[in-house]
């Protein structure tokens, strides 16, 4: 049987990446895009295209979500079958001193991407959401039936208007539409602007580590590895249309960790004490994140089975690896 064709934007980022290889792997014909911007370091996303290339089953395109012509004109040639959109501007807090970035990616790219998979027939319309759209939400854990009238970021407003819209196309002309709202993604290849890259790079450059609202906050940490199976298993798993053919889905460990202990653990991996500097509670940021992902057990099957200090490991061995930085050291004062 062969596997239908596939496009994953955002192809050069942290989770589109490890998803394309995949996919590869598991012999699907697969198209990426990502328009490689430089919201941190384009090397690591050039770097990440560098093991894609070496797919037969992969083709790579240069493109902006917000370009609709060019959006039009790759769906025309690829012709996808099914379109998981990972693109987008991602940060809560880069989104309070460039708010413009957002609504060009995230609303006019979102509207190109559901416009062409509206008139290219695509089958199965699979979106990165988050879970910052539950914003001030104090009931843990938090589940896709919760209100989320309240984001904190415009980041989260962004993301929250992506389900919108979705739903709006799937509604309206019975597009199959399944958003996933990503719980604190972390692993090899990571995002360097997440917490515990941000962590890890500081403990090597020797420098104290930005600990806000004094490390008491939890995060639902959810390994790359894991999110990839949960993807999987969703890509197939088309929306019945009763009345709307739309689903939202949590991703998640299910299981919030201090952030404290992720410190610990990575002093441990590391071989390097750390030097905290801690710091009050920054605007956007919440308390706690804990994903109910019952619903997507039931769907799929899906199980989350890396501990955060497993997986904390496995990152520290690729950062160490990809930065050559040798073997771990003893624990350094």
């Amino acid at each position: 049987m062969t596997t239908p064709r596939i496009l994953v934007t955002g192809a050069a980022g942290f989770i589109g990446y490890h998803l394309a290889r995949r996919l590869c792997e598991d012999g699907w014909t697969v198209f990426g895009l990502d328009n490689l911007n430089d919201y941190y370091d384009p090397k690591l996303k050039e770097d990440r295209l560098k093991q894609l290339a070496g797919y037969k089953n992969f083709t790579f395109a240069k493109a902006d979500l917000a370009d609709q012509a060019a959006i039009d004109k790759l769906f025309k040639e690829w012709k996808p079958e099914i379109v998981v959109n990972l693109a987008a501007q991602a940060g809560v807090r880069y989104s309070l001193t460039n708010p413009h970035a957002y609504t060009h990616s995230n609303i006019d790219g979102f509207l190109n991407i559901l416009e062409a998979c509206r008139h290219g027939k695509v089958k199965h319309l699979v979106f990165a959401s988050s879970s910052s759209v539950y914003g001030a939400n104090t009931k843990l854990p938090f589940a896709t039936s919760d209100s989320v009238d309240r984001p904190i970021s415009l980041y989260a407003a962004t993301k929250k208007a992506n389900e919108l819209m979705a739903h709006s196309y799937a509604h309206l002309f019975g597009l199959p539409c399944t958003g996933l709202r990503f719980f604190t993604v972390y692993g090899p290849w990571g995002r360097p602007d997440m917490a515990l890259y941000i962590f890890t790079r500081a403990l090597y450059d020797g420098k104290p580590l930005d600990v806000f609202n004094n490390g008491n906050m939890k995060r639902d940490f959810t390994y790359i590895d894991d999110i990839i199976g949960g993807i999987m298993a969703l890509i197939p798993l088309t929306p019945k249309a009763e009345p709307t053919p739309y689903k939202l889905y949590n991703i998640g460990n299910n299981k919030p960790e201090l952030l404290t202990d992720a410190i610990r653990w990575l002093e441990e991996e590391t071989g390097i004490k750390a030097k905290l500097n801690m710091m009050p509670m920054q605007p956007g940021d919440v308390m706690a994140t804990y994903a109910d992902i019952d619903d997507l057990t039931r769907d799929t099957g899906f199980k989350p089975v890396t501990p955060l200090k497993k997986g904390i490991g496995k990152f520290v061995a690729w950062y160490r690896d990809y930065y050559k930085l040798g073997n771990r050291p003893e624990m350094q004062a």
